[in-house]
């Protein structure tokens, strides 16, 4: 090969010495021939850079539900009780934009396409979460319309494109601010020698569900307040979000690097939204049951969602880079499961300490929280493991495919055993729905 051939490969993304046939033809749908470097990291510094990410993750997991805490008092959700409904369905279809989009990339800084190719990923996939954020916004709206209007059997046209103008513009505006933060995040990872496996989709989830639900509460508000009767606002905003759905997903699929992504990628988050709403039937059931659930659901799915996520990333990138697979299960799934007792401690403890649940934190409690907690970990991570062999066999890209099945059964199975556990605790304690208050 010439050195203008040579130079003309580089420029295109398309350096022979890059990538292994299968995984170039799952990241970029051509064939090359293999020689991919990725070094072999160091356990301890894995388990630094992902507990300090876990802190990070729920840390904002626990601010987000603060905030929702505030939020729920102003007038636009107590007049319109769809922005309400709307909050779990566009924070988990969102969500799982967001850290697909960190695997992906992070998968592609491992293998070093973030010099010649850094433009081309970029675009790619800012206009491919795009795409998917206002199908996600629509998607979640009539969710949230539709659960408002069957139980009661009245239906209100202003109300109904309020909620799906607020959606579509959150999801819309969130994703292209959050997508260029994610996409910083572990462009400076790299520079600064740290795998963004590690820690890019636990960010992810902190600065996702955080950034979108003020955005959601502060747009929604504004609409409320600024329409009156009128529809032509949001009738505008819905309007440019279906011109932008075409117009980015034509981008994307022109790009090599997300024209599977967007082939593969509704599946998983719409099916993922079925499970999780499995799980919303359990939680129903529960809080009803036991007040204290409410607060600790949150960390306990959120944590066990992001371990799971962050397993299948790593998981995906030693894939993609021809390494064995004996390497992350008998590392990484030992470092995750240690940082659960730890984690789980530290974020109980900061909830009593904020005296923001209805449970008091006994020893039993603890006891039998943190059990809850280490077996939906340990069966995600089983789950997590079997699934993105068995995508990658199938020829399915696990980055793009893995998560929101994951985090769907964080919740699922996250919400179920911590119901589990609360009816333990009622059942040997003082017969207290609050357990303790």
């Amino acid at each position: 090969m010439n050195r203008t051939k040579s130079h003309n490969s580089k420029t295109e993304c398309n350096n022979e010495s890059e990538m292994s046939a299968n995984v170039y033809k799952l990241i970029t749908n051509e064939d090359k021939p293999p020689d991919i470097k990725y070094d072999k990291e160091n356990s301890w510094i894995a388990a630094v850079q992902m507990f300090v990410s876990f802190l990070l993750a729920g840390f904002g997991m626990v601010a987000a539900s603060l905030l929702l805490d505030v939020v729920q008092h102003w007038e636009v959700f107590q007049k319109i009780p769809g922005v309400y409904i709307l909050v779990p369905a566009l924070l988990g279809l969102k969500g799982n934009l967001e850290m697909t989009l960190a695997s992906r990339m992070s998968t592609h800084a491992n293998m070093g396409h973030l010099g010649a190719c850094l433009k081309q990923l970029v675009v790619g996939n800012l206009c491919l979460i795009q795409c998917q954020a206002v199908l996600v916004g629509f998607l979640a709206a009539m969710a949230a319309v539709a659960m408002g209007w069957i139980p009661q059997g009245l239906f209100d046209i202003h109300q109904a494109m309020l909620l799906c103008a607020s959606s579509v513009l959150t999801a819309s505006f969130a994703s292209f601010v959050l997508g260029l933060i994610m996409i910083g995040v572990i462009v400076v990872s790299k520079k600064l020698n740290i795998n963004p496996d590690n820690i890019a989709t636990p960010i992810a989830a902190s600065l996702g569900d955080l950034t979108t639900l003020a955005l959601l509460s502060w747009i929604s508000s504004m609409l409320y307040q600024s329409l009156g009767t009128s529809l032509i606002l949001p009738s505008i905003i819905i309007i440019i979000g279906a011109i932008l759905v075409p117009a980015c997903g034509y981008v994307a699929s022109q790009n090599k690097f997300t024209t599977q992504a967007l082939d593969e990628g509704w599946v998983p988050v719409v099916s993922g939204m079925v499970i999780s709403s499995t799980g919303g039937l359990i939680l129903g059931y529960t809080v009803s049951n036991y007040q204290g659930v409410a607060v600790f659901q949150l960390v306990i799915n959120g944590i066990g969602g992001n371990m799971a996520a962050v397993h299948a990333s790593r998981l995906s990138t030693l894939f993609h880079t021809g390494q064995k697979e004996k390497y992350v299960i008998s590392n990484t799934t030992k470092l995750l499961m240690l940082m659960v007792v730890p984690g789980q401690l530290i974020f109980v403890y900061t909830i009593a300490y904020l005296k923001a649940g209805h449970t008091s934190v006994t020893p039993i409690f603890i006891l039998i929280y943190v059990c809850a907690a280490l077996l939906q970990v340990f069966l995600l991570l089983i789950i997590s493991h079997y699934l993105v062999v068995w995508m990658w066999k199938l020829g399915l890209d696990p980055d793009n495919s893995a998560i929101p099945y994951l985090t769907a059964l964080g919740d699922l199975l996250g919400t179920a055993l911590l119901g589990v556990a609360f009816y333990i605790l009622f059942a040997i304690g003082d017969q207290d729905s609050d357990l303790g208050d």
